[in-house]
């Protein structure tokens, strides 16, 4: 398993995670689908940084129209996926 830092996103135009980024990075970008099969199947871990260099864990989430992607909700806007930078 390895820990996967996550800094840039890609958003569909509705503001759907496409896939998770980080510029450089061999795994990146990937893919929605890709990024949920490895956190349930804990191959991989996905983070972005927060507030004072915090590690904030991106989760799956089962919505009504299916997975998607989340850190949990807080106080910070920095940490959020459709806040980042698109990539």
């Amino acid at each position: 398993m390895s820990d996967r830092h996550v800094t840039r996103s890609k958003k569909g135009r509705d503001g759907d995670i496409l896939a998770l980024c980080n510029p450089g990075a061999l795994w990146s970008p990937r893919p929605k689908a890709d990024a949920i099969r490895d956190i349930e199947s804990r191959a991989h871990t996905y983070y972005v940084t927060g507030e004072g260099g915090t590690r904030v864990s991106i989760h799956v989430v089962n919505g009504l129209s299916g997975k998607y992607l989340r850190t949990d909700p807080d106080n910070s806007e920095r940490n959020n996926l459709d806040d980042l930078p698109d990539c």
